[in-house]
C-alpha cells in the first residue's frame, strides 16, 4: 500500500512539475517583445556601409542589415531636429502637434503632455522605458522625458552646439554651457563632449542588463554626427572620412555593445532593434556633414537628401533575414507598427502613421499610406510622395549648390533658391531627381493636388494661406 501511495505521490510531482514547466514555456514564448531605437542626429543616407558608405567601416550595421531588414525609401518626419523627433515618438506628423523646426534652449513650447509618446503607450503596457541621449522636445521641466513617459534619462535637453562654439564665430548661441541631465537634474555641463557616445552607450547596456526580465523600451537618440563632431581616442583617426567617419565609427561600435548586451541576456530573438536619423546631412559644414548622395540637397529641405534616410530593423521572432524593402515608409508609421507587435493601445487622438508591419515582414509590397506629405519651417506644405512619385510645390529653400562648402567645424553659406513651378519626379527612374516630368504626367500632378489640398483642410499649409481644421497646440510655459 504504501508503495502504492509513493507511486501515485511521483506521478503526481511528475505531472506538477511538468505543467510548471510547461507554463514558465509558455510564458517565455508569449513574452512581449522589447523594442530599441536608435536614432542618429545629421546621419546622411550614404554614411553606412549597406546604403553606399566605402569609406567608413560600420561592421555592426552591416551586420544587424544582414541579420534583418533594410528600408531603401524609409522617411523621417521632416527634415530637422525636434520636428522630426516629434514625429517618431508619437506617429504624428510634426504640424499637427505643433512642434515645428529646432527648439532653442529655454525654448516656452514643447510636445503637449496631452499627446502620447512610444514610451507612454508602452510604459501603459507594463514595460520599464529609458532614454539615453538627446531629447529636444522641450527643456522646460514640464516638458522632460521623464513627464512623457520614460522612467529614465541620460543625456543632453536640446542639439549639442547649443553653447558658444569657436571663438572666431563668436557666441552665436549665448546660453551658457551645455548640461547634461541624469532624470530631471543637471549633474553637469559639458565643453568637451568627447566621451558621450561611450557614457550614452554605457547606460543603455546598463538599462538592458537591469530590464532582462521584463519587456522594455530603450530609446538612443545620439547627439552626434551633428555639429560639433566629438569622438573618443580609441576611434580618433581611424576612418578613411576624416572626423566625420571616425564619428560614425563610434556609432557603430555603440550599436554593437548593444546588440552584445542583447544577446548576452538571451533578448536578441525577442528584441525588435530599429537604427535610422532624424534627418539628412547639414551639407554647409562641408568635410564635418554626411553624404545623402545619389540623393538631392540635404538637412532642411524637402528634397529626398533631406528626409531619405538608413532604415535597418532586426527582430528575429518576427523579420526574416537578409531583406530589402523598397516600399516606402515614414517615421509617423514607428508607433502603430510597435503598437501592433507589442499589443499596446494606440493612442486616443487622431495621429498619421499606419502600420506598417506587414510591409517589414515582406507580406505586404504596398504601402497602407495613400501618401506622405513633407511639411517644413511654420506649417508649410512643400512636396508629396506618392507610389513613385514625387511632386514638389513652389516654394524656397536652401543649398549649398555652387557654393564654398565650410570646413573643419565652420559652415559655408547656403544660397537661397526659389522654385516657381510645380516639379514631379520619377524617383524609380530618376532617384536623383534630375528631370521635371511635371508636363509629361498632368494626371499625377491632378492626382496628388488633389490629395494635398485634403491634407491642407486638414493640417494647414502656410504657404497658401489655409489653416488646417485639425491641427493641435504645442505644450506652453505659462
Amino acid at each position: 500500500m504504501t508503495h502504492k501511495y509513493l507511486l501515485l505521490a511521483l506521478l503526481a510531482l511528475s505531472i506538477s512539475c511538468k505543467t510548471e514547466q510547461k507554463e514558465k514555456t509558455l510564458q517565455k514564448e508569449i513574452k512581449k517583445p522589447n523594442v530599441v531605437l536608435i536614432f542618429t542626429d545629421d546621419q546622411g543616407y550614404r554614411d553606412v556601409g549597406v546604403f553606399g558608405a566605402d569609406d567608413i567601416a560600420t561592421p555592426n550595421l552591416d551586420r544587424m542589415a544582414g541579420e534583418g531588414v533594410k528600408l531603401t525609401s524609409f522617411y523621417s518626419a521632416q527634415a530637422v531636429c525636434s520636428a522630426s523627433r516629434a514625429g517618431i515618438l508619437t506617429g504624428c506628423y510634426p504640424n499637427r502637434i505643433g512642434i515645428h523646426n529646432a527648439m532653442m534652449p529655454n525654448s516656452t513650447i514643447g510636445l503637449h503632455p496631452t499627446e502620447t509618446t512610444i514610451a507612454e503607450m508602452l510604459k501603459e503596457n507594463g514595460y520599464a522605458t529609458a532614454i539615453h541621449g538627446k531629447w529636444h522636445l522641450g527643456d522646460h521641466p514640464d516638458f522632460l522625458p521623464t513627464k512623457n513617459g520614460f522612467d529614465e534619462w541620460f543625456g543632453i535637453p536640446y542639439s549639442n552646439d547649443m553653447w558658444p562654439l569657436h571663438p572666431q564665430q563668436g557666441p552665436i548661441f549665448n546660453f551658457g554651457p551645455l548640461p547634461l541631465y541624469q532624470n530631471e537634474m543637471v549633474i553637469d555641463t559639458l565643453t568637451d563632449q568627447s566621451q558621450l557616445t561611450t557614457q550614452i552607450t554605457e547606460h543603455s547596456v546598463d538599462f538592458i542588463n537591469r530590464n532582462k526580465e521584463k519587456p522594455f523600451f530603450l530609446y538612443v537618440p545620439h547627439p552626434q554626427p551633428h555639429v560639433p563632431l566629438f569622438v573618443s581616442d580609441k576611434f580618433k583617426g581611424k576612418s578613411n572620412r576624416g572626423l566625420y567617419g571616425d564619428v560614425i565609427m563610434e556609432i557603430d561600435w555603440s550599436v554593437g555593445q548593444i546588440m552584445n548586451a542583447l544577446e548576452e541576456n538571451g533578448l536578441t530573438d525577442n528584441t525588435l532593434i530599429i537604427f535610422t536619423s532624424d534627418n539628412g546631412p547639414w551639407l554647409a559644414y562641408g568635410n564635418h556633414a554626411g553624404s545623402a548622395l545619389p540623393y538631392r540637397e540635404g538637412k532642411g529641405t524637402a528634397w529626398e537628401g533631406g528626409q531619405r534616410e538608413p532604415f535597418i530593423a532586426k527582430y528575429p521572432n518576427g523579420l526574416k533575414a537578409g531583406k530589402t524593402i523598397d516600399t516606402p515608409v515614414m517615421a509617423i508609421d514607428m508607433l502603430p507598427t510597435i503598437a501592433e507587435i507589442t499589443g499596446s493601445e494606440l493612442p486616443d487622438k487622431i495621429i498619421d502613421g499606419k502600420n506598417v508591419w506587414h510591409v517589414l515582414t515582406g507580406e505586404a509590397k504596398e504601402s497602407p499610406q495613400e501618401a506622405y506629405f513633407f511639411y517644413y519651417r511654420v506649417n508649410e506644405l512643400f512636396g508629396v510622395r506618392y507610389d513613385k512619385w514625387k511632386l514638389y510645390f513652389p516654394h524656397r529653400y536652401r543649398t549649398m549648390s555652387g557654393q564654398e562648402p565650410g570646413k573643419d567645424g565652420l559652415p559655408g553659406e547656403y544660397r537661397m533658391v526659389g522654385l516657381e513651378e510645380i516639379e514631379l519626379y520619377d524617383l524609380e527612374a530618376d532617384e536623383s531627381e534630375t528631370k521635371n516630368v511635371a508636363s509629361e504626367n498632368p494626371e499625377i500632378v491632378e492626382k496628388i493636388k488633389q490629395l494635398a489640398d485634403d491634407m491642407r483642410s486638414r493640417l494647414g499649409d502656410s504657404l497658401n494661406d489655409v489653416e488646417g481644421t485639425e491641427i493641435r497646440e504645442s505644450g506652453k510655459v505659462l
